[in-house]
């Protein structure tokens, strides 16, 4: 699917620009996408005006994979920065951290990634006044007067809520408030949180966007240079970097973003559909389903819905004897694998969700194969 430029002139569509994007240029004989650099530090003679000083700082292999980030999250855009972490939380945190004071007060999800409360905890304890409210019907307008930061999560995990990011950052800004999205469920191929509006795009890159479960990796992608520059100087204070290693290979599993994600949506689409069509009610929901409440806001601000589907069996035991009947979906947390898993989302502790509540991600495999293996896996965990 291809975007105009500003000048109305056709430009590359999300296929070409995940397999071309952050290479640098062409130099013969040298390889496309150079080796991962395991540098600690650099020759460094005279004064340190360079890119390059000391490890913890900057390293070239980031440095492209900043640039590839930054170009699905905002292609075509001048004055965008991406800075890439050891962790999704990593650089949650480093946003959350780098804004906020003591005396602030900050709007959070209360229907967020599990990890939130933590969060919270330690927010608190500096200080920093925490308000939360669910995502589902832009809830979070209702408690925004006099934050300093607002923290969206659409669609909402795992339950999948949607909320409206152009209205939410219209209004936020409005009140003096920044606006910080998390985008790690959708991927920059399925919404661009800086285009409806957002000050900063963040996420974990272990999800779908490097999509194989072999790394640990997150990023912050933002407009704002002088609210980057405390991104920067905090993850330099903190140590949060990815290594070479990690980055490379997140940079490598981006030419294959756009295959994974068209592939991974259909899929959850058919495995949502099935779903819906059971004689016994799932409370299936998946914002591509045009029966979903989160629909009428994702077909707005989505360009693909993303691979995760969520629904509850009635027990615990069910949802148990349900997980060990599956032979093609893998039971492990986390999501946006090319491999189907599947989770009892209770097990952790830190979401409100019903005992018997699975999050499933949708992976690669034929449609075909994943919908029978969970009708039989249903038929046969029900006795």
């Amino acid at each position: 699917m291809s975007d105009p430029d500003p000048q109305g002139l056709p430009s590359e569509g999300d296929g070409t620009r995940a397999v071309r994007a952050g290479l640098p240029e062409p130099v013969k004989y040298e390889p496309t996408l150079p080796g991962p650099v395991f540098a600690a530090h650099f020759h460094l003679p005279g004064e340190p005006t360079g890119p390059y000083t000391y490890g913890r700082d900057e390293n070239p292999t980031w440095t492209l994979l900043e640039r590839a980030v930054g170009e699905l999250e905002a292609p075509g855009e001048d004055g965008v920065e991406t800075l890439v972490f050891a962790s999704g939380m990593a650089a949650i945190s480093s946003v959350l951290f780098s804004q906020l004071r003591s005396g602030d007060a900050v709007v959070l999800p209360g229907d967020g990634y599990q990890a939130l409360p933590l969060v919270r905890a330690q927010l608190e304890a500096y200080g920093i006044e925490v308000r939360t409210a669910p995502t589902g019907g832009d809830a979070q307008l209702g408690v925004l007067d006099g934050a300093k930061l607002l923290w969206i999560e659409t669609p909402s995990n795992p339950g999948l809520d949607v909320c409206d990011i152009r209205r939410l950052a219209s209004e936020a800004h409005a009140r003096g408030a920044l606006v910080a999205v998390d985008n790690t469920l959708a991927t920059p191929l399925g919404q661009r949180p800086l285009e409806l509006g957002a000050d900063f795009s963040v996420a974990s890159g272990t999800k779908q966007l490097t999509g194989h479960g072999d790394l640990l990796l997150g990023y912050v992608t933002g407009r704002d240079a002088e609210a980057m520059s405390a991104v920067r100087r905090w993850r330099k204070v903190v140590g949060a970097i990815p290594g070479p290693m990690e980055a490379w290979l997140a940079h490598r599993s981006l030419a294959t973003l756009h295959l994974r994600v068209e592939r991974q949506s259909a899929n959850a689409l058919a495995v949502a559909e099935a779903l819906r069509d059971r004689p016994e009610e799932l409370g299936v929901r998946y914002p591509g389903l045009p029966a979903d409440p989160s629909y009428a806001i994702a077909s707005r601000q989505m360009r693909r819905y993303g691979c995760v589907v969520s629904f509850t069996l009635p027990t615990r035991a069910r949802a148990e004897r349900f997980l060990d009947t599956l032979r093609l979906v893998d039971d492990a947390t986390s999501f946006g694998g090319v491999r189907s898993t599947a989770e009892r989302r209770g097990r952790w502790g830190g979401d409100a969700v019903p005992e018997g509540f699975i999050r499933m991600s949708v992976g690669a495999e034929d449609p075909e194969d994943l919908v029978a293996d969970l009708q039989r896996a249903l038929d046969e965990s029900a006795g």
